[in-house]
C-alpha cells in the first residue's frame, strides 16, 4: 500500500490499527499521520511508532488519500467545518460508533467515498473481527484498501448497513458477554471448591482453548458440544440445568437488548 493515511484521532482503535499496519508490514510510519485533541494521545501515538504529528487539521489532511476518522463519537457534532472541504476526493474511513452514513456524509460530503466500521476491542491485539459498509460501490483499489487496513486488526466482513446494529449486538458487544461468560465460570469453580486462582485460570484457558477448537476446526458449536456430551454425564447434568434455565433465550435477548439501544444512538445526532 502507497497511500498517505491520515488519522483524526488518535485513541485506543487508532493506535490498534497503527499497530497493526505496521506490525504487518502493510505501510511504513512515513506513510501515517495523526492528530488527536487537547489530550497527549496523538503525541504519545507519533512518538511510540514513529508516525508523523500533524500540527493541524490543514497538516493533517493536505496529502492524505485515506482519512480514519476515530475521535470520539459524540465529538462529531461539533467536527470542525473544513473538514467538508479538506476531506474532498479523500476516502473516509469511520471507526465511530453509532453514526450512520447518512450522519458521516453531513461531514464529509465531498469524500469520493465513506465506509462506516464496527471494529471491536480484541482489535487492540489484532484478533478483531470489524464489520463494514460502504456509502456506495467502492473501486477495487479502495476496497484493496480497506480489507487491508481493516485485516491489520483481525478480520473484516462487509454487511448492509441495515445489518449494522445487529452486529454490533453480536461482535461489538460479544467481548463484553464471552467476559462475563468466563467470570461466571470463574465464580463457579469456586463454588464448586477450587481457589479463585485456580478457576480464574481454568476458565480462561478453557474458554480459549474452546474457542481456538472452534477456528481450527470449522465445525458447528454444536457438533463440539455434542462430542464432549455422554449420555447421563457430567457434561450432560450441566447443560440440562442451563436448557431448563433458557440459557440460549438470555443470551438471544441480551443481543437483542444491545442491538436496539444501538439502534437508539444511531439515530441522535
Amino acid at each position: 500500500m502507497s497511500l498517505q493515511i491520515a488519522f483524526l484521532g488518535a485513541g485506543r482503535m487508532a493506535s490498534a490499527i497503527v499497530d497493526g499496519l505496521l506490525a504487518r508490514g502493510v505501510v511504513t510510519p512515513a506513510q501515517l499521520g495523526c492528530l488527536g485533541g487537547e489530550g497527549p494521545s496523538a503525541s504519545k501515538l507519533a512518538s511510540r511508532t514513529g508516525i508523523r504529528l500533524a500540527s493541524d487539521l490543514a497538516d493533517l489532511l493536505k496529502n492524505a488519500d485515506l482519512v480514519v476518522v476515530a475521535f470520539k463519537p459524540q465529538h462529531l457534532a461539533k467536527a470542525d467545518p473544513r473538514l467538508a472541504e479538506l476531506t474532498r476526493g479523500k476516502l473516509v474511513l469511520s471507526v465511530l460508533a453509532a453514526k450512520t452514513l447518512a450522519r458521516l456524509a453531513r461531514t464529509f460530503p465531498e469524500a469520493r467515498n465513506i465506509v462506516r466500521t464496527m471494529p471491536n476491542t480484541p482489535a487492540a491485539i489484532g484478533a478483531g473481527i470489524t464489520g463494514w459498509c460502504a456509502a456506495r460501490p467502492l473501486s477495487s483499489a479502495d476496497r484493496a484498501t480497506v480489507t487491508a487496513l481493516l485485516g491489520a486488526i483481525g478480520r473484516e466482513i462487509e454487511l448492509p448497513e441495515e445489518q449494522i446494529d445487529a452486529l454490533m449486538a453480536v461482535s461489538g458487544c460479544g467481548p463484553a458477554f464471552v467476559f462475563e461468560f468466563t467470570a461466571a465460570l470463574r465464580e463457579a469453580g469456586i463454588a464448586a471448591g477450587l481457589t479463585r486462582e485456580s478457576a480464574a485460570l481454568l476458565s480462561l484457558e478453557t474458554v480459549l482453548g474452546a474457542a481456538k477448537l472452534m477456528a481450527a476446526t470449522g465445525a458447528e458449536p454444536e457438533d463440539l458440544r455434542n462430542q464432549v456430551t455422554s449420555p447421563n454425564g457430567t457434561t450432560y447434568a450441566g447443560l440440562q440445568v442451563m436448557a431448563a434455565r433458557d440459557f440460549r433465550g438470555i443470551l438471544r435477548d441480551t443481543a437483542l437488548a444491545a442491538k436496539a439501544r444501538s439502534a437508539e444512538l444511531s439515530a441522535q445526532d
